[in-house]
């Protein structure tokens, strides 16, 4: 052997020994074309709220009802415990690199045959007892990087699933404005519809007596008592999907079965002169780069997956080297226990062993080609999520916007009709309009309100959506 080739090998097992070897690809993070920034509407900025954007709401009712689902909701005491459990199977991983000491203790009791065909020499005991104490101590030199690779997958698994639960924190926060948001858009409409209701049945107890007295014809006041018939039947329904809203709120809230059953989440709190936040809360600061959107936890949590995937090829690549291993005991071994730990009854051994796989039937070949095969897995899923996410932000961005117009349209025709009401009854005072003049503007009214309601939640709901899908709120600076 040459002395290059001889040094050459020395090199590569000083490398090894210092641990220095790492048969893993080289983890970079992937390229991702990138818009330089978003563009926020002109004249528009955004506030900054930080990891408690819910409170651009300004609603204290709501503040309590996110500490309560962040305190107490299911889903997210299961992510937590995902969390716990990382970090307790990362603990066990790291645990491989360093030497295992155990101690072991045994009596062993022995008769010896009196048929054998060595006889026992005279004078000793045909029953024998042993005793052996030992210290055991085992060691895997990890000189390829089989142990550390391992490690940092599970390392890189705890920092995803931290990821994961944030994803769920700031899921579940959305998913509470928006029930919560729903909930008072239920309590507006069954209120706009109990004030339809109780004007009309005011309106057909007049007509009662008009009837009554041959004013108008019986055509003329069973329209009337229809029209007060078909708002009643309004309420139900609305009062139905208010119930549901409720227990679905409950749940979010983590509230037990019995206070689902029997609370009240909130009390109706109708208020139909209610404005949304104010405009410029509402879209993204002009020139955010969009690299901060890496930071959404979603996205964190499919990289360090992919970092994860990527240590685990250099793990299943360290098979095809040797295994070393270094093992010894040190202890006693007497056939008297009081003797056990003196110095004569003394034993030590100290082995080292190397292993070389030479012949496994691609055994190992496949299980490199399968880490591999996850580790492209991995990367594709997290393009996936880049792509998702950019479009997650530029719906969320066009529905803020949209669903803020839709409102303001709904809120001035609510408005408008609110006057062609007022217009209609003057007339019908004056005898230049008929009573079902009136009961037109009443129902374009109640339903102009409904869809300023539910125009409302949306806005609000689509708040919710834009701050979700930035990953919770931004900070100055950020």
């Amino acid at each position: 052997m040459s002395k290059f080739s001889q040094h050459g090998i020395a090199f590569v097992l000083t490398l090894a020994l210092a641990g220095c070897i790492n048969l893993a690809p080289k983890y970079q993070r992937p390229a991702a074309e990138l818009p330089a920034d978003w563009s926020a509407p002109e004249g528009q900025s955004a506030a900054t709220l930080g990891a408690q954007w819910w409170k651009i709401y300004g609603d204290a009712t709501l503040d309590r009802m996110v500490d309560e689902a962040l305190a107490h909701n299911a889903n997210l005491a299961v992510a937590m415990a995902r969390v716990d459990e990382a970090r307790a199977l990362l603990g066990e991983t790291r645990s491989g690199q360093f030497p295992t000491v155990d101690a072991s203790y045994g009596r062993q009791r022995t008769q010896s045959s009196l048929r054998s065909s060595t006889p026992l020499p005279p004078g000793v005991e045909r029953t024998t007892d042993s005793y052996r104490g030992t210290l055991n101590v085992s060691y895997e030199l990890d000189l390829w990087g089989r142990l550390r690779n391992a490690t940092r997958a599970a390392r890189a698994e705890l920092l995803a699933t931290e990821a994961a639960q944030e994803t769920v924190r700031i899921a579940l926060v959305a998913d509470v404005v928006q029930a919560y948001y729903s909930l008072r858009s239920l309590d507006e409409q069954v209120a706009a519809t109990q004030r339809s209701v109780t004007s009309r049945a005011e309106s057909l107890a007049l007509q009662k007596k008009r009837y009554d007295a041959g004013v108008i014809s019986e055509f003329e006041y069973r329209q009337l008592e229809a029209e007060e018939l078909a708002a009643r039947a309004q309420l139900p329904v609305l009062e139905s999907r208010r119930a549901r809203q409720e227990n679905a709120l409950a749940v979010l809230l983590g509230r037990s079965p019995r206070a689902i059953y029997t609370d009240t989440v909130v009390e109706n709190v109708a208020t139909s002169d209610e404005s949304p936040p104010p405009q410029q809360a509402l879209v993204v600061p002009a020139g955010l780069p969009s690299e901060l959107l890496l930071r959404r936890p979603d996205l964190v949590e499919a990289e360090q997956r992919l970092i994860a995937a990527n240590a685990r090829i250099g793990a299943a690549r360290a098979a095809y080297f040797p295994f070393v291993s270094i093992t010894g005991f040190f202890g006693g071994e007497s056939v008297a226990m009081s003797q056990l730990f003196t110095g004569p009854a003394g034993t030590w051994q100290a082995a080292a062993s190397l292993t070389q796989p030479i012949w496994n039937a691609g055994r190992v070949g496949a299980q490199v080609d399968a880490a591999n095969a996850r580790q492209r897995q991995t990367l594709a899923q997290y393009q996936l999520a880049i792509q998702n996410a950019f479009r997650d932000v530029r719906d969320a961005i066009v529905a803020q916007s949209k669903t803020r117009e839709q409102f303001d349209a709904e809120d001035r025709r609510a408005a408008t009709l609110r006057e062609a009401l007022r217009l209609a009854k003057l007339r019908y005072q004056s005898g230049v309009a008929s009573q079902i003049d009136v009961l037109d503007a009443e129902r374009n009214l109640l339903a102009a309100e409904l869809n300023r309601s539910d125009a409302l939640r949306a806005q609000r709901a689509a708040v919710a959506d834009l701050f979700k899908a930035l990953g919770g709120g931004w900070s100055p600076g950020a």
